[in-house]
């Protein structure tokens, strides 16, 4: 079962105060930022901190991923090298800023082999989520997800792309001034999703950087969700508690869908008679029903949810 990650929490590697707070906050993901959220000169002192962190435990069933430098930087194999190599045994994935290329996403994927090796870890065990950040990369997003097994998250980076394409707005993750029909983002985010799901790894989309305004954060991950996005990252503790109800089921929908697989599963065999088609209440239900009902409960137990009404097949 993929990793639950409706709400991605970006902490910056630097800060051991922000560290500290995140393995106390409902975040399915938490990731230690060396890149944006970590300026150049703290970057040394960051990779401990990280490293020391990670190691020190306390992390629960969080997803635990530190966010690099990109690849046209001096500081990424750096970056690799001293996390993986300090903290390799606890650490799930590293994320890969503004890929443009699959050979960045082989690059790393080499790297991490080699680490992997040389510190008898596990090979293969850490998992890469690569960042679309620009136009560049959402043409080749296809080879990007497909660049390695390693790739668990295609993930979308709103900030830089609107800046690679022009787009007139300074404000993330909302509409551009005088777009006022339809979604700016649809086509970039059903690109994203459509390379994640014809390769089985997961789509996350990205922050909303109004960090107080949490009815607009709703609305906007709202919009990702209803698309089949399995996440979005979040900024600040406030954000956190919305992305995890608006990515998750609601109860009566994870009900319905975990009904529909049982008496699926019951009218298809022997005993319910070896039939594709059946009632399930007012609805018909056959295998594309099944299809869907996985999905919305997949959703729901990878959310923790459990069930309060539960259908039982008919007495003979």
């Amino acid at each position: 079962m993929p990793r639950p990650r409706r709400s991605c929490l970006a902490v910056p590697g630097s800060s051991q105060k922000m560290i500290d707070k995140a393995r106390t906050l409902p975040a399915d993901q938490v990731f230690l930022d060396l890149e944006d959220a970590c300026a150049p000169l703290a970057k040394p002192g960051a990779r401990k901190t990280i490293v020391e962190s990670l190691n020190e435990g306390g992390w629960g069933e969080r997803t635990r991923v530190v966010r690099v430098n990109d690849w046209t930087t001096e500081w990424t194999y750096r970056d690799v090298v001293e996390v993986v190599e300090g903290a390799g045994a606890n650490l799930d994935c590293v994320m890969l800023p503004k890929v443009q290329t699959a050979q960045q996403v082989q690059a790393l994927d080499l790297l991490l082999t080699q680490i992997e090796k040389t510190m008898g870890y596990e090979v293969g065990r850490i998992g890469i989520e690569a960042q679309i950040e620009n136009a560049r990369g959402l043409v080749e997003v296809d080879a990007i997800a497909t660049a390695s097994p390693r790739v668990e998250t295609i993930i979308f980076g709103p900030a830089d792309f609107m800046a690679s394409i022009n787009m007139k707005s300074l404000v993330v993750g909302e509409q551009p001034p005088g777009y006022d029909v339809g979604d700016a983002y649809h086509y970039i985010l059903m690109r994203i999703l459509m390379a994640a799901r014809a390769n089985d790894v997961q789509a996350i989309d990205g922050p909303y950087l109004q960090i107080r305004d949490v009815d607009g954060f709703r609305r906007v991950a709202g919009r990702a969700a209803a698309l089949g996005y399995d996440g979005k990252w979040v900024l600040h503790p406030g954000q956190i508690e919305a992305a995890n109800e608006v990515f998750s089921p609601d109860q009566s929908d994870y009900d319905h869908a975990e009904n529909i697989l049982d008496a699926y599963e019951f009218y298809t065999s022997d005993a319910g008679g070896k039939r594709g088609a059946v009632m399930l209440g007012d609805e018909m239900i056959d295998e594309a029903s099944r299809k869907m009902a996985l999905v919305i409960a997949g959703k729901g137990r990878a959310a923790g949810m459990t069930r309060t009404d539960k259908w039982t097949p008919p007495a003979e």
